[in-house]
């Protein structure tokens, strides 16, 4: 292995700390990812911003050399979920009708940031048509396979499909995604890596081509939390963070016992087992009960629809309302068209509700995080959901139930990796603390990833 192929298979931190030790030059490092990117048959990437990429890195290449590094990643390349605006590039949400759409005069604000700290765009990466599912197949652009089994086509996740399997497949050290239901939980879990959903406005999302206006958030996957912390710093335009290694002795986690833990894959339960005993044997305190806000939440939902699917619909409507419908993947308009059904009663019963349970979970976990699996089954076959639409959309929504409670009571949350199965597939764990407490959780994360990294290998 050269020592750009083993720099580069590291974290974005790691490698930031190469280019500023001159152990690895910026132009080389881009170089070589554009030519993996160029070298795989994968849809990962929709746009490829070569001439962009080579201009940074050459900057990047000049200010190491002046000793003024912008931030610890100057020098460090990304991608970017095709919902984010990048200028010269259209923003195509991963849909047919967007795809020769005009170029972006300017790069969306959290872009912006990213550029500004010195990192190095290669482009713009596949995802579920407007975002909207937890398994990420696109009939437009293709689906990126999951690379964890080489035998068969499994799901990447979604929606941030390319951006998980972008990092998982070596062609990028971190990525940017969105999540509105778990869309950067679940790419993150299925391909093994890390990744972090950041509290409703934590992160600038003009720019952003939206879902739902109250629930999209904006957040990286990487390698390690510590990659994650520096990249969200520099998201929201920070100079420094707050975030400290947190010991995990006598924290306390709550380990729900109700609705997360149903229909739970053998496998997958065994994993999430053993990542809770490490995390015990590092001092955790563990309380394993039942969590009486998250039936409260899937009691709501199954009433009343959902945010996402209210909102979605007044976003899309005009399109899936008339012809142009026939061009958007049938089982993306089926779930906006839900939000079609629900009545303004229904919304405003969501949004009370929703301001209920927020106080109630907070006043239940009193300083405690709560832990759930973050899927409670690995990557799936791609073959059958395309061949059983009733299979897509009982999967889809089994995949998403974890992680939209997170999304419904406005909790940040960090899914890490909690071991493989005997298949070698990437089975993840989920944390998560009540809004507005990210520096708390991504400081726990610090250790926590410390603690669950020999389950990874």
């Amino acid at each position: 292995m050269t020592t750009i192929e083993r720099v580069a298979a590291g974290s974005a931190a790691a490698i930031g700390r190469a280019i500023a030790a001159g152990e690895v030059d910026p132009v080389a490092l881009t170089e070589h990812l554009l030519e993996r990117i160029g070298a795989t048959d994968e849809p990962v990437f929709i746009t490829v911003t070569a001439a962009r990429a080579r201009a940074e890195a050459e900057a990047a290449r000049a200010r190491q050399a002046a000793g003024r590094p912008l931030s610890p990643l100057d020098g460090v390349p990304i991608a970017w979920k095709d919902l984010v605006d990048i200028a010269t590039s259209p923003t195509t949400a991963g849909s047919s009708l967007y795809r020769d759409s005009a170029p972006k005069a300017a790069d969306a604000p959290c872009a912006a940031n990213l550029a500004a700290a010195g990192m190095v765009t290669l482009g713009k990466v596949n995802l579920t048509e407007f975002a909207y599912s937890g398994l990420g197949l696109n009939p437009h652009f293709g689906t990126p396979t999951n690379p964890h089994d080489r035998t068969t086509r499994r799901a990447p996740g979604g929606s941030s499909s390319g951006s998980a399997v972008a990092v998982a497949a070596g062609l990028a050290p971190v990525a940017i995604g969105t999540d509105t239901g778990g869309s950067v939980r679940i790419p993150a879990a299925f391909n093994g890596l890390v990744g972090y959903k950041s509290s409703e406005g934590r992160i600038d999302k003009r720019g952003v081509f939206p879902l739902s206006e109250t629930l999209d958030s904006i957040g990286p996957i990487g390698r390690t939390v510590e990659d994650c912390i520096l990249v969200e710093t520099l998201l929201r335009g920070a100079a420094t963070s707050a975030v400290r290694r947190a010991p995990l002795a006598g924290q306390r986690f709550v380990m729900a016992t109700n609705v997360v833990l149903d229909e739970i894959e053998a496998d997958v339960a065994t994993a999430l087992e053993a990542a809770i005993d490490d995390l015990a044997k590092a001092g955790a305190r563990i309380e394993s009960r039942p969590v009486p806000v998250l039936d409260e939440v899937m009691r709501v939902t199954a009433e009343h629809g959902t945010l996402t699917a209210a909102e979605a619909y007044t976003v899309h409507q005009a399109l899936v309302d008339g012809p142009e419908a026939e061009r958007i993947d049938r089982r993306v308009v089926s779930r906006i068209m839900n939000g079609k059904r629900m009545s303004a009663a229904d919304v405003l019963i969501i949004q009370s509700e929703r301001r209920r349970l927020k106080a109630e979970l907070a006043a239940d976990l009193d300083g405690a995080a709560l832990v759930m699996p973050t899927t409670v089954h690995v990557a799936p076959p791609i073959a059958p959901l395309e061949a059983d639409e009733a299979l897509f959309h009982s999967t889809n929504l089994r995949t998403l139930r974890n992680t939209m409670l997170g999304n419904f009571l406005d909790l940040c949350g960090l899914a890490i990796p909690s071991g493989r199965t005997p298949a070698g597939m990437p089975a993840s764990i989920l944390f998560n603390l009540p809004a507005g407490e990210d520096d708390r959780l991504l400081s726990l994360g610090l250790e926590l990833d410390r603690v669950l990294l020999p389950r990874r290998l």
